[in-house]
């Protein structure tokens, strides 16, 4: 105890991730196999001013008794172990006495006993944390007893990403964090350091290189944390004795560097490395010669080339089962779960365990963002069971972003779960999280991180689950308060966590996302006021500020680049433009608008990426980012019920050869969406669906259905058109010296333009017409329209300066004309 304060006892025995090479593997096709989106568990706490990072098993709290703080250190080390350790943690003064070994931790009235040296540390770190919690502000701490031990024996960090490495300054930073809170294992496997992996794994690190290594290994120890040094040669390994003696040439480098603890990884490569019976050899062999005999090395831990069920062979004759039957014991194999990136369930690791007869090491590809590098992901640590033991896993290694200390977040949650894994709360677990890295500027940072924390695609976080956004029909005064109000704290994000976040390790890697992060607040407050303008029916007020609300091609790349806000933020806005476009188009021109809303069973359809198949844009796509299946399709609601003549799909990243693509398809039409027209017979191996019809077809919905295959891909679609204006089917008799550049302005869609620029375009109205409106996005030159009567004569001029337009049909125009040096035309609609 704490001068009969405080006893502490720690109970500590110290004892993929997808491709290796980018040009051969596809990471986002690896890491995305799944649309999986589950609500983060658990609840904020009240700790009542103690803060310990990970939760303590035991922790018995007497706050009728205090311990008040001395002014001077009086520190009893009994083993000469911990100076710089607790220089660190007690920066003021103490009564403190340390000691470790079995039959001291049997002892009352000890302030920190623990069962060896690394329980010891722990308890410092313990200690640490009570002394910088509020309940020791006032110089006085309650009488307390804390009980501690992990769950887990290997709790960890696996720097095995794909990207930039971190930096040396990163690691240290990170190693200390371990130490803190109590992870211990960290195994360095950087895919792209060039000493790891193919081809020059077989080469020595450079003199300045190795110096690194080895001031690592030092602050591992110092933190007891064990460094375990990570070798992927199955990229060009050759299976002879001169790539053996390579190999443990390179080991005995790093065990010279002080490494005692190593791992093959033999994860995303091709050829004949793959071989199972081959790797389990060489894996045997390296323990019995270098492992074992070197005496003081830990147990060797592998990941083999089947590391996801996903793509595992189950049978007796598969990879698994060879290392079941074949590999030493005590051997340690990773495993990332169903697919790439999982959750840890019983059922995972049970099909796992069953084929390599014993415990896997789980390896969580989380927080770790190499196949969605444009998102830095904060939010909570979950999907791993709570009922998990060491029967289940012999050890957890989590595989963080390249961002180093953008990942401290998760990693803080980590070291939480595999610490106290039956009291993890992860939500609670968060909060605490945020308050440790940014201390000055918590509640900014919260609300970056509770709205960055979705991917997107694939491995699905939940986000924003405070934050309830509404469909246009689904407005009321107080929903949209409630919005405003927290785009309006998003937008001032930037410049708080500017002024008050001190470390600055964390604000370099966040700055770029921040920046995109107050943007996309200034853009929600617009759209909650062009909502407003909307709906009191502010015509050419609300279509001035839906012009300018668009995101410019720079905007949208930059955003594109540094997402955050995605699950709920982004698709609220322009869900809510798209929703007001419609409905203002359908009141000023009289129609429903051709705008077309993907819809099909692929769960991203409902995100803002499936409008990649309708931007008319052919260098990009939308891609389902899982697995298609029978019965899948993709399609488009109309909006309305039409007459279609004119259909064309362009499946796949390209027309020639991808393999995203339904290869066994028909294209279908529906007016209810329930009762489907075969438009066409089943196209096989077509990528480009063509289908015209004068006649037509009075549809609302038309899709591309799978039919039987065997393909199971993700499937692709770069372009979806529904009856597109063409030069032969422009509306108004309209013409220009180049039609084809004009389409977009008369295509029903005031989404799209046409740029006018050093031309005339000419439409005849028809017969009753009585005026013109003529919606712009930009005028950066003035437009001239010019009405003609029969004689050619013009009858009335006028010059349009802004987005929002309405002229009167002067009597006996029979034609008009439209001519400027620059300017965007949306939709010229003839009223």
């Amino acid at each position: 105890m704490i001068s009969a304060a405080m006893t502490a006892v720690i109970c500590a025995t110290v004892p993929n991730i997808a491709a290796a090479d980018e040009g051969a593997f596809d990471l986002s096709s690896q890491r995305s196999e799944v649309q999986q989106l589950n609500p983060v568990p658990g609840k904020k706490i009240d700790h009542q001013g103690l803060i310990i990072n990970p939760t303590p098993h035991s922790i018995d709290i007497d706050r009728t008794s205090v311990y008040t703080l001395p002014a001077t250190k009086n520190i009893n080390d009994k083993k000469g172990k911990f100076a710089y350790t607790i220089a660190e943690v007690v920066p003021g003064g103490i009564d403190l006495s340390i000691d470790f070994g079995e039959k001291q931790a049997k002892k009352n009235g000890v302030t920190i006993t623990g069962y060896d040296e690394a329980g010891a540390f722990y308890g410092l770190q313990t200690l640490r944390q009570i002394l910088t919690s509020e309940i020791a502000s006032s110089g006085t701490i309650p009488h307390m007893t804390i009980n501690d031990w992990p769950s887990l024996s290997r709790r960890g960090v696996i720097e095995g990403f794909y990207g930039a490495p971190w930096s040396h300054d990163v690691r240290l930073s990170l190693i200390d964090y371990y130490g803190k809170n109590k992870l211990n294992s960290y195994f360095f496997g950087p895919k792209d350091d060039p000493y790891h992996s193919t081809p020059h794994w077989r080469q020595p690190y450079p003199e300045p290189e190795a110096k690194k290594i080895k001031e690592l290994v030092e602050a591992a120890n110092r933190n007891h944390v064990d460094f375990i040094w990570a070798i992927h040669p199955g990229g060009d390994i050759r299976w002879n004795e001169a790539d053996y003696d390579s190999l443990v040439n390179k080991l005995d480098m790093m065990y010279d560097l002080g490494v005692r603890a190593f791992a093959l990884f033999f994860d995303d490569i091709d050829g004949e490395g793959r071989n199972p019976v081959k790797q389990v050899d060489l894996f045997n062999r390296l323990n019995r010669e270098f492992v074992k005999k070197k005496g003081d090395v830990s147990n060797l831990v592998v990941c083999p080339t089947d590391y996801s069920r996903l793509w595992a062979k189950t049978d007796s004759a598969g990879a698994l089962a060879t290392y079941g039957r074949s590999l030493d014991k005590s051997i340690e194999v990773f495993y990332t779960g169903d697919v790439v990136c999982s959750d840890l369930t019983h059922e995972t690791m049970d099909f796992f365990n069953g084929l390599i007869r014993r415990p896997g090491f789980w390896w969580w590809n989380y927080p770790v963002s190499d196949y969605c590098r444009n998102f830095i992901l904060q939010g909570p640590v979950y999907g791993l069971d709570t009922t998990i033991t060491e029967e289940d896993v012999v050890g957890f290694g989590t595989n963080p972003m390249e961002h180093g200390e953008a990942s401290k977040l998760a990693l803080y949650g980590v070291a939480d779960y595999t610490w106290n894994t039956p009291a993890y709360n992860a939500i609670d677990n968060w909060e605490r999280a945020l308050s440790d890295l940014a201390p000055d500027a918590t509640d900014a940072y919260r609300t970056f991180a509770i709205h960055s924390a979705d991917t997107e695609n694939g491995y699905r976080r939940d986000e924003s689950w405070e934050t309830s956004t509404f469909s246009l029909n689904e407005y009321t005064p107080e929903k949209a308060a409630a919005m405003l109000a927290e785009f309006e704290k998003i937008e001032k994000v930037p410049a708080t966590m500017e002024a008050k976040c001190n470390n600055q390790l964390l604000m370099k890697e966040l700055k770029p996302w921040l920046t995109e992060f107050g943007k996309l607040g200034k853009r929600g407050v617009e759209a909650i006021g062009l909502i407003e303008q909307y709906r009191a029916g502010n015509d050419s007020i609300f279509w001035t500020g839906y012009v300018d609300a668009l995101m410019t091609p720079e905007e949208r790349k930059a955003y594109d680049a540094h997402k955050s806000g995605t699950l709920k933020l982004q698709p609220f806005i322009e869900n809510a433009l798209e929703d007001m476009v419609i409905g203002f188009y359908g009141r000023v021109a009289g129609n429903t608008p051709a705008i077309h809303i993907p819809i099909g069973s692929y769960p991203n359809l409902a995100t803002r990426q499936s409008r990649l198949m309708t931007d008319r844009d052919t260098t990009n796509h939308y891609t389902s980012a899982e697995a298609q299946k029978d019965g899948d399709w993709i399609g488009l609601d109309l909006g309305t019920l039409r007459k279609v003549n004119n259909i064309r799909v362009m499946q796949g990243r390209n027309s020639t050869a991808d393999t995203d693509y339904f290869d066994n398809v028909v294209l279908q039409a529906s007016a209810d969406g329930h009762t489907w027209t075969d438009l066409t017979s089943p196209l096989k191996e077509t990528y480009d669906i063509i289908w015209k019809d004068d006649n037509g077809i009075d549809a609302r919905y038309v899709r591309i259905k799978r039919l039987d295959s065997k393909r199971t891909s993700w499937t692709t679609v770069r372009e979806f058109f529904v009856n597109p204006v063409t030069a032969d089917n422009l509306p108004y008799s309209a013409t220009a010296s180049a039609v084809d550049i004009m389409l977009n302005a008369f295509d029903n869609n005031p989404d799209t333009y046409s740029t006018l620029a050093g031309d005339t375009w000419n439409i005849t109205p028809e017969s009753g017409a009585n005026s013109i409106l003529v919606l712009s996005k930009t005028i950066d030159n003035p437009v001239t329209v010019d009405q003609i009567d029969a004689k050619g004569n013009i009858v009335s001029s006028d010059t349009i300066t802004t987005p929002w337009r309405k002229i009167n049909l002067a009597n006996g125009t029979t034609k008009v004309n439209f001519s400027s040096a620059g300017a965007d035309i949306c939709e010229i609609v003839v009223l």
